[in-house]
């Protein structure tokens, strides 16, 4: 069973403003409103994919039972730890202008909903899949994945990470089975620009050599590089396409990945499953289905 871990899920309330003026009333000429968060995209592309999966998340109030509801519309099986004060959060994405997000605060997670989380996760078996991804909400402890890590270390279970900087560097420890910074973030993390490929490579390695099994570094246009668990180098460029809607990609990569692991153990084929459906979710207004994600990985070789 693959699992996912959001901490703060969100409602994303998606809509398109024509002729946006600050200071007066505007009204959206289009939205949509869809369940969000990085494990929940994972979740939900697994899905779309075929994968029986289990999303793992905290949520509050009565914007959490919308996110649950959603959720479960997905097929995914909807494992929340409820939050009895405050409210989970509504983000507001402006399609039409640059990008702009204004993203809500969620509900204060207290030490008592920690460890409902632990006590979930400890009834995780070996050769199950895990998946944390995105950032901790500031009422949480700033190592907690790395305490998840430890906690779990030594069973046999595979744990994915999608995260940033420190919160990515604090858990290569602990050998985790993924990781996946896009080449920015690879770049911060070792003060350097990495505008291609083959730039990427020497420091994807050093992650590498830290701990981490696999390492995929996401590069949007210029495509993806994987140094896979034996040490070889694999380069992919990006499929054609038209960029529609680049939120959950790298989402989207992870869970190809994950979902090509399960269907055929070879991690070659996992990388082409992960660019293809990164690309698939960037080509389309939502995140990609299955037919969507074969129809790139044709052009994937």
């Amino acid at each position: 069973m693959v699992y996912t871990v959001t901490f703060n899920p969100s409602l994303d309330y998606i809509v398109e403003v024509d002729h946006f003026k600050l200071g007066m009333t505007n009204r959206t000429s289009s939205e949509l409103m869809l369940p969000g968060g990085k494990g929940v995209n994972v979740s939900i592309v697994l899905s779309n994919l075929g994968i029986d999966n289990t999303a793992i998340y905290f949520s509050a109030g009565f914007v959490g039972d919308e996110i649950t509801r959603r959720i479960q519309e997905s097929g995914i099986n909807a494992d929340e730890i409820k939050i009895d004060e405050g409210c989970s959060r509504i983000n507001l994405k402006l399609k039409t202008i640059d990008g702009t997000e204004i993203n809500g605060m969620g509900p204060v997670i207290k030490q008592e909903n920690i460890d409902q989380l632990f006590k979930k996760l400890d009834s995780l078996q070996r050769g199950d899949t895990l998946v944390l991804a995105g950032s901790i909400p500031s009422s949480m402890p700033e190592t907690m994945y790395s305490d998840i890590m430890h906690r779990l270390e030594g069973r046999g279970i595979r744990i994915v990470v999608d995260a940033t900087k420190d919160l990515l560097l604090n858990v290569l420890q602990y050998k985790p089975f993924l990781i996946k910074p896009n080449n920015h973030e690879l770049g911060e993390i070792f003060g350097v620009e990495l505008p291609t490929r083959e730039s990427v490579v020497p420091y994807a390695k050093k992650l590498q050599e830290r701990g981490a099994e696999n390492v995929i570094i996401s590069m949007a246009g210029e495509g993806a590089v994987f140094i896979a668990s034996d040490g070889n180098v694999h380069m992919r460029e990006a499929p054609k396409g038209t960029l529609v809607n680049g939120v959950g990609a790298g989402d989207s990569m992870v869970a190809g990945f994950i979902a090509g692991v399960i269907t055929e153990d070879d991690l070659l084929h996992a990388f082409r499953m992960g660019v293809s459906a990164g690309s698939a979710s960037a080509f389309s207004e939502y995140l990609a289905t299955k037919e969507e994600v074969m129809q790139v990985l044709s052009q994937v070789e």
